[in-house]
């Protein structure tokens, strides 16, 4: 055999391995559509916290109700679109989109956002509200750089990203839904798109 059919070759191996031990089938369009939904949810926050500094509409605890509802509303929405364009992915490149490493990938992703998510709750029981921003972004990078081992290997500099900003945020906590909308929106957006052209075009 020549020298160019054992490259070949290893090449081949080194791509059923990689396919078996991480979860390559993420759309990197469901990351802008995350990022969109995002950004119609900060606008939605916006409109909600300017009725409510504007005079005395809601008392804070409905203000903080509504936020809730709507950042559930951003997260259910884009975690659907995630599974319905990868799942639409994963049968154009012939996979499996329910195996033992996606099995792998969202429990590593989960355990530490739901972790995360319960604590920042907790915290806003005992009325820190000024912390949900950053810790959330914190808490969603950690999950991120937890899961990225079982998957490709760039959502482990997304989480990075998402890191620094919640880091930033905690120093400047005034500006909390303007980092909160960088880092679901605008670093979506931008991550799922250099996913788009460097994967699926």
């Amino acid at each position: 055999m020549q020298k160019t059919d054992y490259i070949k070759e290893l090449s081949e191996i080194r791509s059923m391995m990689e396919r078996s031990s991480r979860f390559i089938s993420l759309s990197g369009l469901s990351g802008v559509m995350a990022g969109l939904y995002a950004l119609l949810g900060a606008l939605v926050a916006y409109q909600i916290l300017g009725e409510y500094h504007s005079g005395p509409i809601k008392d804070q605890t409905t203000t903080i109700r509504y936020l809730l509802i709507d950042a559930s509303l951003v997260f259910l929405l884009a975690f659907g679109t995630g599974i319905l364009l990868t799942t639409r992915r994963a049968h154009q490149q012939g996979l499996k989109v329910w195996d033992a490493t996606a099995r792998r990938l969202l429990i590593n992703l989960l355990f530490p956002l739901g972790a995360g998510g319960l604590f920042l709750l907790i915290l806003l029981f005992h009325g820190y509200v000024s912390i949900l921003a950053p810790g959330m972004l914190i808490f969603y990078g950690l999950s991120l750089i937890n899961a990225s081992k079982y998957t490709l290997t760039d959502i482990r500099y997304l989480g990075i990203a998402e890191i620094i900003l919640g880091l930033v945020a905690a120093i400047v906590m005034s500006k909390g839904l303007l980092w909160w909308t960088l880092g679901f929106g605008v670093l979506h957006i931008a991550y799922g798109t250099i996913m788009y052209y460097k994967y699926e075009r």
